[in-house]
């Protein structure tokens, strides 16, 4: 066993939710079908303003979908994330907390909270030049796939609320329609992207030299160094120095003081939900 295993088990497990999830159905007037070339698209601060899994699970505090000592349990895990930054025991501490959540709980109905809280708080967050970035792909007849940490459930509902074809996301362990409250692999986060990507490939017959994907975090890189073409996207320091050492495109949509990070830190990785939760605990109370 290698230390990238859990990546590698978690990128094949991303892919295969994709593909089961089938396409989203192209319009009559969808120009035809570019079978070898797609475009892969990060969400959190490139697809959309601040961080998808943090607008859900302050949608779920509002609908007390958490219980107080749940919500204690998050803040505590992200205050001691924040002081200890990003290490491989805080992110499986972090990855277990986040899930104790919804262990138990059918997918059918977190599904069906993920769509009434897109419209309520994602939908007005979509990054309408990343938008179009999309769109060019899908008119060239691409196939274009979001691939994020957040839950593939959630990611395949903003991919499809998008016009877009699938999403590629963090894949939770569920048995009889119920979550077990366990991962398949790991948070699909940094080298796990890049293992989703290339499995999709191997699945789809793509050409990943035709391909295309877009990020805005350094911690994407490996998914970027994958394609043919790769593209900045509201990038954090890091990636725009990587961007322009190795001659990739940088398109940034956010205009004076808002172009500093906006929404959660990708550095938060697996601990997102935990400090999006403590958030949501304040928002109940307003």
């Amino acid at each position: 066993m290698t230390a990238l295993d859990p990546a590698r088990r978690a990128g094949e497990a991303a892919a295969a939710a994709a593909v089961a999830a089938g396409e989203t159905s192209a319009p009559d007037d969808a120009p035809p079908t570019d079978l070898t070339a797609a475009a892969f698209f990060d969400v959190d601060n490139t697809m959309m303003v601040g961080a998808s899994i943090f607008h859900f699970a302050r949608g779920l505090a509002a609908r007390k979908f958490f219980t107080t000592s749940d919500l204690a349990g998050f803040a505590w895990q992200q205050f001691k994330f924040r002081i200890g930054g990003e290490n491989k025991g805080g992110i499986a501490g972090h990855r277990d907390t986040a899930l104790s959540f919804v262990a138990g709980r059918p997918v059918a109905e977190v599904i069906a909270l993920g769509e009434e809280i897109y419209d309520e708080l994602m939908a007005d967050r979509i990054w309408a030049g990343t938008r179009a970035l999309a769109q060019m792909h899908l008119d060239a007849g691409q196939r274009v796939w979001l691939v994020t940490a957040t839950p593939v459930e959630l990611a395949l509902i903003i991919a499809r609320r998008l016009g877009l074809t699938g999403a590629l996301g963090t894949v939770a362990e569920s048995v009889d329609g119920h979550y077990t409250g366990r991962l398949v692999g790991e948070i699909l986060h940094g080298p796990a992207k890049a293992h989703a990507v290339r499995a999709l490939a191997a699945t789809e017959g793509l050409d990943l030299r035709r391909c295309t994907a877009y990020s805005d975090s350094v911690n994407d890189v490996p998914m970027l160094s994958a394609v043919g073409t790769a593209v900045a996207v509201n990038p954090d320091s890091e990636l725009r120095d990587v961007a322009k050492e190795r001659n990739w495109q940088i398109r940034d949509f956010r205009t004076g003081r808002k172009a500093a990070r906006i929404g959660v830190p990708s550095v938060l990785g697996a601990g997102a939900l935990a400090g999006a939760v403590a958030v949501g605990m304040a928002y109940r109370r307003r």
